[in-house]
């Protein structure tokens, strides 16, 4: 398996447990159920915690694919800036999702602020790990790099 391989077996998991984490507060809000307010938040620990093998596999990924034809060096780069900001802030959810496990851990329910608080922090949090994930494939896919599925040339 080389770096490129495992970048792109590792980047789904923050990308995607902070969609399920978003999804199970949004459900726990709907049923008012406290436990599932505290999955979420355990979700997006465990978010968090995935990001950093994720971002630490890209450099040595990129290395591995820069050299291939159709390959945009600028792309990437803007990939790996919009990647490291989304890396930063799904660190705070996490930091913020397990603060609250801590604090709360024996209290009847989790407070509403602390729910509603990281219920907008992680819809910040998936729209930038999504535009990470995108700018991500655009690099290797260039179906998607048009609106209209026309691939385009890749430029530097």
């Amino acid at each position: 398996m080389n770096a490129a391989y495992a970048h792109l077996l590792l980047n789904h998991l923050p990308v995607l447990g902070t969609a399920f984490g978003v999804l199970l507060l949004l459900l726990a809000f709907v049923r008012r159920s406290d436990e599932l307010k505290r999955v979420g938040m355990g979700v997006f620990v465990a978010a968090a915690l995935s990001a950093a093998p994720a971002y630490f596999t890209g450099e040595s990924a990129e290395d591995t694919v820069e050299k291939l034809p159709g390959i945009s060096k600028a792309m990437m780069h803007e990939h790996e800036d919009a990647a490291e900001g989304a890396a930063v802030a799904l660190g705070v959810l996490g930091t913020v999702s397990l603060a609250g496990l801590v604090c709360f851990r024996r209290a009847a329910c989790v407070p509403n602020w602390m729910s509603v608080s990281s219920l907008a922090l992680a819809i910040v949090v998936a729209v930038l790990m999504a535009r990470a994930a995108s700018l991500g494939g655009r690099i290797h896919h260039p179906e998607i790099r048009s609106p209209d599925g026309v691939a385009q040339p890749a430029s530097d």
